[in-house]
């Protein structure tokens, strides 16, 4: 692992605890409105077999199976043992008993070729900093005509909405985050991990370098998330 990687996995490992808490009250709770978004613009089919990659707590794993009442099949995979451990605690419904977890890296992911239908990643894709060898490797891992469904974290680009975003985002986001969790090292290197991301149209562009074809994004809650979607041809 490099410095950085360490860095991201040790603190995903000390934030877990607090995890759902923060991402429930840091987005006003539109984080359950993102991810079933998220979950329908994969057009799943009963029995689909799904990749969700940097699974965290398994939100979207559950979220999922909810879709698709239990008929399917989910690998949930992530690198940090702390967020698998407040997953697995998750699993115990009926929801919970299509997911399988597994610890692994999203630049080689420890499945076969074209294993799944679908293949998820909910604000994963900005800790990675070779995101095209990640979306390669979701590409190698989907059959012909599954697509990769991406959900991350944006700037607004324009005008005032911009301003307000960059003021909660950079000052006061920090400071709710480090008070409910006491690691204010990792809500100082979230809005700077998003500040890093690049604009829906050059993300685009690096799915479509990854060789997914008929891309398409949609920004939410005035450009604060964007969805993009790809499919494999």
């Amino acid at each position: 692992m490099n410095q950085e990687l360490d860095f991201v996995k040790e603190m995903f490992d000390k934030i877990a605890p607090k995890y759902d808490f923060l991402n429930r009250l840091l987005s006003m709770r539109q984080d359950v409105y993102w991810r079933r978004e998220m979950v329908k613009a994969a057009q799943l089919k009963s029995g689909a077999a799904v990749l969700d990659a940097a699974c965290g707590t398994c939100d979207v794993g559950l979220e999922v199976s909810r879709f698709l009442k239990g008929r399917t099949s989910i690998t949930g995979l992530d690198f940090s043992f702390g967020m698998l451990a407040l997953g697995k605690r998750k699993l115990s419904g009926p929801r919970g008993r299509a997911i399988c977890l597994v610890n692994g890296d999203a630049l080689n992911l420890p499945v076969k070729n074209q294993q799944f239908d679908a293949g998820f990643m909910a604000f994963g894709i900005r800790n990675i900093m070779n995101r095209t060898g990640a979306m390669k490797e979701f590409y190698r891992t989907l059959k012909p005509g599954g697509r990769i469904i991406i959900l991350e974290l944006t700037t607004p680009q324009k005008g005032l909405m911009r301003r307000l975003y960059l003021l909660y985002f950079q000052k006061i986001l920090p400071i709710i985050g480090s008070f409910f969790s006491k690691h204010g090292n990792a809500y100082a290197y979230l809005p700077e991990s998003v500040l890093k991301f690049p604009d829906p149209v050059s993300f685009a562009n690096q799915m479509k370098a990854a060789g997914f074809k008929d891309i398409r994004f949609k920004e939410m809650t005035l450009g604060i998330v964007t969805l993009f979607v790809g499919i494999k041809l």
